[in-house]
């Protein structure tokens, strides 16, 4: 690569960060690539750290020492998550979403990547200080909001199966009851997919009494992990005391009415202490 302008030289530095998030990258690295001297990277980062933070897209963060480097860090919190929640709950309160037996279609919504990437932003920001090592959920439909967490935290995905499914080898499996149905389940999960004593990060689609999480919580104690944090997208108000506690969710599902043709969701309390009221 020739020598850049610096107005190139930011383009480049923005792209590689936006696109290496978690990663800590040596500034040498930069100073290779770009043939630029390491005070200029250092000028560079800095106008790069300051725009971010003025879009509230995340921060840069810089690590001093032999080992150190940039770090970016995407996020999404206060108002632009709040926003985010509102948009959510305008498009699920939507009617033609009622489901017979009181529930509500949310595949489209979980499995929009623009969808997906913005709710993983703000788990990211909520989670990164507690240092995961891993994200964890169960398939099917928490798997591309799990992800896009994991992608915003540069950590991998590690997704249990239900039913003994498993084509990865040996695996560990535990039985659990669904905490709405009351119904007896089997989720399963590879002995090599997660090593012992990992920090974890769970995320899931939604949540009503807790019961997937609760089983999810037991196979990870199988393999002695710390779980270090649980978001969800959705949790319904009713029941009000879920088999899990210390759970974050950006919606609250407050009833399905499908006599009266009614949904009614709200962005959850935490995100209104943060961003302030209703636009």
């Amino acid at each position: 690569m020739g020598r850049l302008r610096r107005s190139e030289r930011l383009v480049y530095i923005t792209k590689y960060l936006l696109q290496h998030p978690g990663e800590t990258i040596s500034l040498n690295s930069f100073v290779t690539a770009l043939g630029a001297a390491k005070s200029s990277i250092s000028e560079d980062l800095a106008l790069v750290k300051s725009a971010l933070d003025q879009m509230g897209s995340g921060r840069v963060e810089t690590e001093l020492g032999a080992a150190g480097g940039v770090q970016y860090l995407p996020g999404r919190e206060g108002e632009r998550a709040l926003a985010l929640a509102w948009e959510l709950s305008t498009r699920l309160s939507d009617v033609q979403r009622i489901i017979p037996g009181g529930f509500l279609y949310l595949t489209d919504i979980v499995f929009s990547p623009r969808v997906a990437a913005q709710v993983g932003e703000v788990f990211a920001a909520r989670f990164h200080a507690r240092r995961p090592d891993y994200v964890v959920t169960v398939e099917t439909k928490g798997i591309p909001i799990a992800l896009a967490t994991a992608y915003s935290l540069g950590i991998p995905l590690v997704a249990a199966r239900r039913e003994n499914r498993v084509t990865e080898g040996s695996a560990v499996s535990i039985t659990y009851v669904s905490g709405s149905s009351r119904r007896l389940q089997t989720m399963s999960l590879a002995r090599r997919a997660l090593p012992a004593g990992a920090r974890v990060v769970i995320i899931d689609d939604f949540m009503k009494a807790g019961g997937t999480v609760r089983g999810l919580q037991e196979l990870l104690a199988e393999f002695k992990a710390e779980i270090v944090g649980t978001g969800v997208l959705m949790a319904t108000a009713d029941p009000p005391e879920k088999l899990v506690r210390d759970y974050l969710s950006l919606l609250v599902l407050e009833g399905v009415d499908d006599v009266r043709q009614e949904v009614r969701v709200r962005p959850s309390s935490w995100l209104l202490e943060e961003g302030g009221e209703e636009p």
